[in-house]
C-alpha cells in the first residue's frame, strides 16, 4: 500500500494542477522574493499570483520549513 502524503505537501498536486507551474518553480519564487515572513509571503501568493489561503499556507510553509532543516 503506497504511503499517504501527509502536511502541506498533500497540496503539491492540487498546487501543480491549479496554478500551472511545478512545486519547484513556485519554490524558487518564493525563495527570490526580498520577503521572509511567512504571512507575507502567504499574502503576496494571494495578492500577486491568485493563491487561495490553504495553498499559499501551504507552499510557504513547507519552502520555510525545507529552508531552515537546510
Amino acid at each position: 500500500m503506497p504511503e499517504t502524503v501527509k502536511g502541506p505537501a498533500s497540496y503539491f498536486p492540487s498546487i501543480e494542477q491549479k496554478y500551472g507551474r511545478p512545486v519547484a518553480e513556485w519554490q524558487d519564487l518564493i525563495r527570490a522574493s526580498p520577503l521572509t515572513r511567512h504571512m507575507e509571503l502567504v499574502n503576496w501568493l494571494k495578492s500577486e499570483h491568485g493563491f487561495g489561503h490553504g495553498h499559499a499556507n501551504a507552499l510557504v510553509a513547507h519552502s520555510l520549513a525545507e529552508d531552515s532543516a537546510g
